[in-house]
């Protein structure tokens, strides 16, 4: 027992033995406070992200012009009306150089003060002027709502600078800045040639304050500046690393092209605005003028409509966070899964959904609803549309999320509630009764209902965990949070009184939670993660996977299990799956069955008793795959943890604080990696690196939605 400490945040471990060897282990420890200890959220070394709500994004380093990854961009636009399509990279990087008095610096970490994500973005830089005199420039970027513009606004205080001597005001200081352009798919290269040259500088047009790259009759970069002057001066810089990708086995660097550079005199207490859009107008002048105060303001509503405490800084951080994610898909809504390379998928909006209810976002889930539930066909729904097109609808849990989801709008919105019409001639309470009835008939791609146990049969790689090509994780069978999440849309049918073409939906109901004694593992303490089961074979003759997981977290924090079972595979989670901030995907014991790991050529990729993987890195098929279910740890699933750890108590004061302690432990990540967001994945094994996206929608949205669950059960 390690005795509480007056203040939360890391600490090392050193353990000695001195019977024999004197071995010595050092150890990372995380003391945990409740609430999370309040930060100003600054860094010196990490991501911003910025989004303008249709798709498009900006991502920069704190040490300004630093590229880490090829998804890095000054603009990566959104070149669909309607749609969040696959980005388009206009703009890789803004470099910045002041001449004060005739020094002249980059701006970059060498000289900077502090950098707040925002949004807006604001970054800070007091730079060197020889004879202990120092110049402070203020840079503030944000992307415009609804618009592919970001605003960059270079200001150089009045106040004197807060160290250093003052320059006199006769002197001097003008800044220098280079935007590096590219034309390329989200998930290209650029890489110098004769043919990229020509079609970079021959699409380039030059004016006295900007330039304007007109690559296609639909796609072309237009950058200016509101004071100052630019100057024709051509450079490519070759070889620009991209340590990200290099780490995960794919090209390690790339090219850019930039046209000239901005000359901007900045006398104290003057600014200069730089402007880039790939739309067809120009941001309104007043519009560019007023987008600090207005991103604030609209930052500022959005916290308030989640109606949180105001001494709650991790609920108003992850309420600000989530509006990152919130796109317009025509007059409906999604989400974007993630930041850098995922768009809108099915399951991932579903989810996320749930949280943004919390957020007080009631008008963009029913967009959602919407913009989703036309696409309801015989019990499926796509899991990703690409642009206007539904597509891979090889998903069993997308269309019982979305059921969750409606479930939980529509006791917050009792008018229209079930009756809203999510497509012509279509409410949402029949888009319900349809999935229902498509999976007891069985769908087009397999999904089934086995009517003799009522449990739900889901084809390999239909969950979540729908690692392929290698299969990793298949699942195929009855998986475990699948039939907690099944037996809800039936009960949610069963109150609303829908028609039921195939028999009542309690019977159904009733049937399947009997049915799911089958999942207890009496040995083991847990749930096991599914019945696995060929095609066609029923849930008496499935064999159940033994190993740790947890998935069965979800069912639980859904009911599916209580009383002193629950609490026993609530335990065996806090010893074996629950790292800071995360939950991983498998424990590293032994596994029953073996889960054997093929690459296409048949090599085995891990040992099929132990398939444990505590480190996300590698190539993409061989390592990075097998380990992504099978050890890796995601966020997403400890809010679900920690909200059945409270259900399996009977939220005692006492486990509802240990829950609350536990969800706050994501308040590390806030601060590292993307500033602000909570990221894709951990490495199970410590110090649990982060990993993959940077920004992902549904570790935020679970976070904030149970992190004021908790708080309500609490009070």
């Amino acid at each position: 027992v390690i005795s509480p400490q007056p203040e939360s945040g890391p600490a090392e471990l050193t353990l000695e033995r001195f019977a024999t060897s004197g071995a010595q282990a050092v150890m990372r420890v995380l003391f945990l406070a409740l609430p999370p200890e309040p930060t100003a959220r600054r860094l010196q070394d990490g991501l911003v992200l910025l989004a303008n709500g249709r798709g498009a994004m900006t991502r920069l380093h704190a040490d300004l012009g630093r590229i880490s990854s090829k998804y890095d961009c000054l603009l990566g636009a959104n070149l669909h009306a309607d749609a969040p399509c696959d980005r388009h990279v206009l703009a890789k990087r803004l470099r910045a150089w002041v001449d004060a008095d005739g020094f002249i610096t980059p701006l970059d970490a060498a000289n900077l003060a502090d950098c707040t994500a925002g949004p807006p973005a604001q970054w800070s830089f007091i730079a060197n002027a020889g004879d202990g005199r120092t110049v402070e420039l203020r840079l503030t970027v944000d992307l415009l709502a609804g618009r592919n513009a970001v605003v960059a606004r270079l200001e150089r205080p009045a106040a004197a600078p807060r160290w250093g001597r003052p320059l006199p005001p006769e002197v001097r200081v003008s800044v220098t800045v280079r935007i590096d352009v590219e034309d390329r798919s989200f998930h290209g290269e650029t890489r110098r040639s004769p043919e990229a040259e020509a079609h970079l500088a021959g699409a380039t047009t030059v004016q006295p304050r900007g330039f304007t790259c007109s690559f296609a009759a639909d796609r072309r970069l237009v950058a200016g500046a509101d004071s100052g002057s630019f100057h024709a001066d051509a450079e490519w810089c070759e070889r620009i690393g991209h340590p990200v990708e290099a780490g995960r086995g794919m090209t390690g660097s790339g090219d850019s092209w930039s046209p000239g550079w901005f000359e901007l005199p900045l006398a104290a207490g003057e600014a200069a605005t730089l402007v880039l859009h790939a739309d067809a107008d120009a941001p309104p002048t007043a519009e560019v003028a007023a987008f600090a105060e207005s991103r604030r303001t609209r930052t500022a509503d959005a916290v308030a409509r989640a109606n949180l405490p105001g001494q709650d800084e991790l609920g108003r951080a992850l309420a600000t966070a989530l509006q990152a994610f919130v796109v317009r898909r025509g007059a409906g809504s999604t989400v974007i899964a993630g930041y850098p390379w995922f768009l809108d998928w099915g399951r991932d909006t579903f989810i996320s959904a749930r949280g943004m209810l919390s957020a007080g976002l009631d008008d963009e889930v029913r967009g959602l609803l919407c913009a989703f539930g036309r696409f309801v066909d015989r019990g499926t729904l796509p899991n990703l549309l690409n642009g206007d097109e539904a597509c891979n609808r090889d998903t069993s849990d997308a269309p019982l999320w979305y059921a969750l989801a409606a479930e939980e709008w529509v006791a917050r919105n009792h008018k229209p509630g079930h009756a809203l019409e999510v497509a012509p001639g279509r409410t949402l309470l029949q888009a319900l009764a349809d999935i229902a009835t498509g999976w007891i008939d069985g769908t087009p791609n397999g999904i089934r209902v086995d009517h003799a146990s009522a449990l739900a049969w889901s084809p390999p790689h239909f969950t979540w965990m729908d690692t392929n090509y290698p299969a990793c994780t298949p699942r195929t069978g009855y998986p475990v949070e699948i039939q907690a999440l099944w037996i809800r849309l039936l009960r949610q049918l069963e109150r609303a009184k829908a028609p039921a073409a195939r028999g009542p939906w309690k019977e159904w109901a009733d049937r399947a939670e009997a049915s799911c004694a089958r999942f207890w593992l009496e040995p083991e303490g847990w749930l096991s993660d599914c019945l696995l089961a060929p095609q066609g074979e029923p849930a008496e003759n499935a064999v159940p996977d033994r190993s740790l997981r947890p998935n069965q977290y979800i069912a639980i924090a859904l009911g599916l299990l209580g009383g002193v079972p629950a609490r026993r595979a609530c335990a065996a989670g806090e010893r074996f799956l629950l790292v800071p901030g995360a939950m991983r995907t498998l424990a590293p014991l032994p596994v029953e069955p073996p889960l054997e790991i093929r690459s296409t050529d048949g090599r085995m990729l891990a040992d099929p008793l132990r398939p444990y993987q505590g480190r996300y890195e590698g190539d993409e098929d061989s390592r990075r795959k097998p380990a992504y279910h099978n050890g890796t740890a995601w966020p997403w699933l400890l809010p679900s943890y920690c909200e059945a750890v409270a259900m399996a108590w009977d939220h005692a004061p006492a486990a509802v604080a240990t829950a609350r302690a536990w969800l706050g432990s994501v308040d590390a990540l806030l601060d590292a990696g993307c500033l602000g967001q909570l990221p894709e994945i951990l490495d199970g094994d410590a110090p649990h690196t982060q990993r993959g996206c940077d920004a992902q929608a549904w570790s935020v949205s679970e976070a904030l939605r149970v992190w004021r669950l908790l708080a309500r059960g609490q009070n």
